[in-house]
């Protein structure tokens, strides 16, 4: 994958450069403030690129606003935020164009460099990869939507969990049921959100986005 890095300490910039040319991904590009960020995605238009939120020149959310401008100039443009903090108001913008390529993961929840290349694929490759503690958030004090009003429980947890970017198989182990029932109950929310895409991986995100967005 051809990347993007925008950081602006150092240290983790440079950790997260080594770490991925060592999975043999391209890095073609880092950016250590807001404006360096939007100039690099627009100009080289990465496969996926990692933004942290706070960066230069104010130090509140130059990064995740030069992501959501890229976005709106190219749409779908893949991109993973990796921060400290969850911005509820853009992060929410971020989610709301329902073109899917997206992923906001916490810094001090990312344990495992694989599983972090892995969130980084599954984004570049148009699907999602959101942090439990980012949906929490982002659905804390919301309103619910009618649709997601008719799923069930055990609909509502396959669904955050698929919001987290897990597969049916992933989700059966989390949740100790078989791949069967989890197919089951997948096929059920799609039909109740109103989700009739046959294109399995398309509806998983678009089922994510609908819950996220209706939070």
């Amino acid at each position: 994958m051809r990347i993007v890095v925008a950081e602006d300490l150092y240290l983790l910039r440079d950790g997260m450069v080594r770490l991925l040319e060592s999975f043999g991904h391209e890095v073609v590009a880092t950016a250590a403030t807001g404006p360096e960020t939007l100039d690099a995605l627009l100009k080289l238009r990465p496969d996926v690129s990692v933004v942290d939120v706070r960066m230069p020149p104010t130090q509140s959310d130059e990064g995740l606003r030069a992501a959501l401008a890229a976005r709106r100039e190219v749409p779908g443009l893949p991109v993973l935020i990796l921060s400290q903090h969850v911005e509820q108001l853009y992060a929410r913008e971020l989610l709301a164009d329902g073109s899917g390529g997206i992923g906001y993961l916490l810094k001090d929840s990312v344990f495992d460099a694989g599983q972090f290349v892995d969130a980084l694929g599954r984004v570049a490759g148009g699907g999602t990869a959101m942090d439990p503690a980012v949906i929490a958030k982002l659905l804390a004090g919301g309103t619910t939507n009618r649709r997601l009003d008719r799923l069930s429980e055990r609909e509502h947890s396959v669904l955050g969990l698929m919001a987290e970017g897990l597969s049916n198989q992933a989700i059966a182990r989390r949740l100790f049921l078989s791949d069967s029932a989890i197919s089951k109950y997948t096929t059920s929310l799609f039909g109740k959100l109103g989700i009739t895409d046959d294109d399995n991986s398309n509806r998983r995100v678009l089922a994510v986005l609908a819950y996220l967005n209706d939070g």
